[in-house]
């Protein structure tokens, strides 16, 4: 659906069961949709994100992706109500790594909780941004799974390994200002000011040149997340000896 709004500007929107796609003056929003759920991830949320981001790299007029929640959090992780399969796997990892490998800024504004899948995917972007009482935790270990998104190299890379190996096996809930101390976090914002300052971070990243912003995101990616690939692959790889009777409850969250 095409729009015009008051000042002519054109404004492109689709609607989804379970993402909301928006894209304004270079600013294409994602908002995740499934409030009833605290956005929990399922496959069609991963789907359609999947190709949200495609759609972004195709079009010369979107320079900056926005990610939401809508609700009362961020994201509470892989929706863990189905039995997980080998998909849930390989989607959520494929979310991660065309986040990484999108040529345009990548913003995040989170709020509420953020846990697990929804806080790695968040490590994914360029610039992540949160709501004051946003809460975050990664109880991966506690389940009996390990972790996805690329975190093991994220992490380490934005908290250092030792507090990346602590966070990740006692998987402790801490705050936004603790996210903010140790990198994971550029900013914390008054929950009411959240959404509008995303949006003027949103417009200043639109307004760089497009080939600046690549170039940025490229160079920093490749010195300081050489190895995402790698963690992609020994992630996937634990996942599934994880999965086995002998390793306990299978699949990503």
């Amino acid at each position: 659906m095409r729009i015009r709004s008051a000042r002519s500007i054109t404004i492109t929107a689709m609607t989804q069961p379970t993402l909301r796609v928006e894209t304004r003056e270079g600013v294409m929003t994602l908002t995740l949709n499934r409030p009833d759920k605290l956005n929990a991830i399922d496959n069609p949320l991963a789907r359609a994100i999947l190709a949200a981001v495609a759609a972004a790299a195709s079009d010369d007029a979107v320079r900056v992706l926005r990610v939401r929640g809508d609700g009362r959090a961020f994201c509470a992780g892989r929706d863990v109500s189905a039995a997980p399969t080998e998909d849930d796997l390989v989607l959520v990892q494929a979310v991660s790594r065309a986040l990484v490998q999108l040529d345009k800024p990548v913003l995040f504004a989170v709020h509420g909780w953020t846990v697990g899948a929804g806080l790695e995917w968040m490590l994914d972007a360029d610039v992540a941004i949160a709501a004051a009482s946003s809460r975050f935790k990664l109880p991966e270990a506690s389940l009996g799974v390990f972790v996805t998104g690329g975190l093991s190299a994220t992490l380490a890379a934005h908290a250092g390994l030792s507090r990346a190996k602590a966070l990740t096996l006692l998987g402790e809930a801490f705050d936004a200002a603790q996210a903010c101390a140790w990198g994971l976090v550029w900013r914390v914002f008054p929950d009411a000011e959240l959404e509008d300052a995303s949006q003027k971070i949103a417009s200043r990243l639109a307004a760089l040149r497009p080939d600046v912003a690549r170039q940025f995101k490229r160079v920093f990616n490749e010195v300081g997340l050489g190895h995402f690939e790698r963690a992609l692959e020994l992630e996937n790889a634990a996942q599934r000896a994880l999965a086995q009777p002998s390793g306990g409850p299978p699949g990503p969250r």
